[in-house]
């Protein structure tokens, strides 16, 4: 049905088309009335409608189609959209130039030379009459003027003002004359050839707006007689009244041309219909024939584009990666056939090719990820450089020592990545060696972190690559020095505390026993001086033998349930007694706070926290100290317990600041340098470290040093011992002539330059890295 719909509504409207342009011409037996005319015009209307439904239709469906991306739908609506604009162009065309014709036809039929000749015909008529109504206007005015001169002659004489009327009349060449009371009704008539007056008095209405002045004139065509009244001066309420008579073919005249002028009218303002008509027709032709080259390219189309869709959708199927489909091929369609052989070659060929790739990528990822589960699984960081000096391959150790994500890392230059490889890259680049080894120190997050760096190079002109493998030894570094320190300190121990009772009983019975001899003052002076100057010095250097003893031996914590706050609350309270010009404020956030630790250790761990914050305050001027103030704050944070000790005081230095947690090393020209280190290891055996930042990280604008204490509150030091034993055996294994360099470097500049019971005097020019070099030797 369908199918048939089309081609049975293209002959329904050429049909329609027909009868309507026969009726309109005129050629058939049925007379164009304009309800005839509309029923016509309603007629190619539905057809119309018809055609527009199915045009429609079928553009909907086309439309569809090309939502939905079915292949070669837009050819498919390329095609029809051509069938469609060669059939409506000549339609259009044809149509343009009928409308031309009929309207300059109908223009010449209304040009102005024609309505000059109708126009002309009617104001000549008109002008006939118009002359004979200015001749009467001039008649009634004379003859008003006569008789209004003679009232007394119309009221004592009647015959007299009769004949004066008459004479008045005659001599303007008029049938007659006659005077009318208000009412209409004749009062005197006057004859001038002696034949009756062949005139009737006008309607009282018509003289309720005549006056004295200008008469009113009336063209009475079906009287043929031109007539005129006027309401005279000096009567009361009379009118006269004369009439002209006109000719008769004249008139008749005056009455065709009025008609063919109104005809004539009549016909201008059919003329839009008429057009419009004539357009229509046109328009039911024009959409016939473009209704018929849409079947016939939608006919078209379906033959050319069914070969094209098989093969883009059999093209669509191979984009998804399926390359066992074929394209049907018909040997009827010609050159598309054979397309679609050559299509199906190719896909067998792409099919064999892309087999032999996955077992290639296969293999490829197989390699791949155990390579990144070597990478990832290695406790070393990597890092993979380009040519252009930007990272390739990062991973997640590399990510850890650098403090940056892989995300902030891949695709960035190295040197602003990693700068302290800046000089082992150039050496890489300018070398002839793969190889390059060498140590750098980064600080990332206000910690500073010693790595061991090997540089392999791969030379490949013009694409060379780098790969950079990173081992964190800090703790490596550290434990050697802390052994090495460990060793200086019980030899000096062992060398040094043995002599010092028998030095300091000599100088005792040196005094007791020559002391009496000296009888001169001064003499006896200087020898009491001398001999406690021996004594006292003896003194210093045990305590100081007593000090790295106590480093060498520090004694395993013994862990009990104790409440951290009362144990900081006493040592605070100390602290507060032998420094009373200094306020030291506790505050405790969790109170009491249960945890598992030795309370002499932590107790001695807070106190010499304390006590560092008091010297820094001390080093500060008066003048720009003001009030010194020691701020100790008790929390918990998860699984482990917080001392946080802030102060005003001088501060920690910005370069090598967690060197002051190794042992001798001190910013203080008469300190020790152990303080910390103690404090260091007591809080590792409690699982726990200690951090080094500035007052003005805890509260914004203070000046000073903030120590934060850590260590769990279970009080089972996994960590420390894990890390104690960590660093045992990197003490044990390690081979690394570097890391042997350093400790052996760090323990021969110590005794070197400080040995023991020797003073150090400051200079004043040594700042805080000055000192911190010096004491260390590194």
């Amino acid at each position: 049905m369908r199918r048939w719909l089309g081609p049975f509504a293209v002959a329904l409207a050429l049909l329609s088309a027909l009868l309507t342009f026969l009726v309109l011409t005129g050629l058939s037996s049925i007379e164009p009335s304009p309800e005839v005319v509309r029923s016509f015009l309603l007629i190619n209307a539905g057809t119309i409608l018809l055609l527009v439904g199915i045009i429609v239709r079928e553009v909907w469906q086309m439309v569809q189609a090309r939502r939905r991306g079915r292949a070669a739908a837009r050819l498919h609506v390329q095609v029809v959209s051509l069938f469609s604009i060669v059939a409506v162009l000549p339609a259009v065309m044809v149509a343009v130039v009928a409308n031309v014709t009929i309207e300059r036809g109908l223009d010449r039929l209304f040009s102005g030379p024609t309505k000059e000749v109708i126009q002309n015909s009617l104001i000549i008529a008109r002008a006939y009459v118009q002359e004979h109504a200015q001749v009467i206007r001039g008649d009634i005015l004379g003859m008003a003027n006569d008789v209004s001169r003679a009232p007394l002659l119309f009221d004592q004489d009647r015959q007299s003002f009769l004949k004066l009327l008459t004479s008045s009349a005659a001599a303007r060449n008029l049938p007659g004359a006659m005077l009318m009371g208000k009412d209409a009704n004749p009062i005197l008539s006057a004859e001038t050839g002696g034949v009756p007056l062949a005139f009737a008095p006008p309607a009282p209405e018509f003289l309720q707006n005549v006056n004295e002045n200008e008469p009113e004139i009336a063209v009475l065509p079906d009287q043929n007689l031109v007539a005129a009244v006027i309401r005279l001066r000096g009567f009361t309420n009379t009118f006269l009244y004369v009439a002209r008579p006109l000719d008769p073919r004249v008139v008749a005249q005056l009455r065709q041309t009025e008609l063919s002028v109104a005809e004539y009218a009549q016909i201008e303002s059919r003329k839009l219909g008429i057009q419009v008509a004539f357009a229509l027709m046109f328009a039911v032709i024009a959409l016939t024939i473009l209704m018929a080259s849409v079947l016939i390219g939608l006919n078209f189309a379906n033959s050319l584009v069914a070969p094209i869709r098989r093969l883009m959708n059999a093209a669509h199927t191979v984009s998804t990666g399926d390359l066992n489909v074929k394209v049907p091929v018909h040997q009827s369609e010609g050159d598309l056939a054979q397309l679609g052989e050559t299509f199906n070659k190719m896909t067998q060929e792409l099919r064999s090719q892309r087999d032999e790739l996955v077992n290639a990528s296969d293999l490829i990822d197989s390699r791949r990820r155990f390579i990144e589960a070597v990478l990832s699984s290695a406790s070393a960081g990597i890092i993979g450089v380009d040519t252009s000096g930007s990272v390739g391959i990062l991973n997640r150790s590399a990510e850890k020592l650098i403090g940056h994500s892989e995300a902030e890392t891949l695709g960035h230059p190295l040197s602003d990545v990693l700068p302290e490889l800046d000089e082992m890259m150039k050496t890489s680049r300018e070398g002839t060696q793969r190889l390059v080894q060498g140590q750098i120190t980064i600080t990332r997050d206000g910690t500073e972190r010693n790595l061991s760096v090997r540089v392999s190079a791969e030379k490949n002109q013009p694409h060379d690559s780098y790969i950079i493998t990173l081992d964190d030894i800090t703790e490596l570094v550290s434990a050697q020095r802390t052994s090495a320190w460990g060793d200086v300190a019980r030899r000096i121990a062992h060398e040094i505390k043995n002599p010092l009772t028998p030095i300091q009983l000599s100088a005792e019975r040196i005094r007791r026993k020559f002391g009496k001899d000296i009888t001169e003052a001064k003499d006896k002076q200087i020898f009491e001086q001398c001999t406690d100057t021996i004594v006292r010095q003896v003194d210093d250097i045990r305590r100081m033998v007593d000090e790295f003893s106590r480093f060498a031996r520090m004694p395993k914590p013994v862990m009990e349930g104790e409440d951290v706050a009362d144990a900081v609350r006493q040592a605070v309270f100390l602290m507060k007694v032998a420094h009373p010009e200094i306020d030291i404020e506790a505050e405790f956030r969790d109170d009491p706070l249960r945890a598992q630790f030795d309370r002499r250790l932590i107790s001695q761990a807070v106190t010499n926290i304390i006590k560092n914050a008091t010297e820094a305050i001390e080093q500060v001027p008066p003048e720009e100290l003001g009030k010194g103030r020691i701020d100790v704050v008790v929390s918990r944070e998860d699984e482990d317990v917080l001392i946080d000790v802030i102060d005003n005081g001088i501060g920690l230095p910005k370069v090598a600041r967690s060197r002051l947690l190794e042992p001798y090393v001190t910013t203080r020209a008469k300190g020790t340098g152990l303080g910390l280190a103690i404090v260091g290891r007591v809080l590792e055996d409690h699982g726990g470290r200690i951090e080094l930042k500035d007052a003005s990280d805890f509260r914004e604008g203070q000046r000073g040093a903030w120590m934060r204490m850590r260590f769990a509150v279970s009080g089972e030091a996994k960590r420390a011992e894990g890390a104690e034993v960590a660093a045992k055996e990197a003490v044990k294994e390690a081979n690394t002539p570097e890391i042997k360099a350093a400790a052996a470097d760090s323990v021969t500049a110590q005794e070197t330059k400080h040995p023991p019971g020797e003073t150090k005097e400051p200079s004043e020019k040594t700042n805080d890295s000055t000192k911190i070099e010096a004491s260390t030797g590194i």
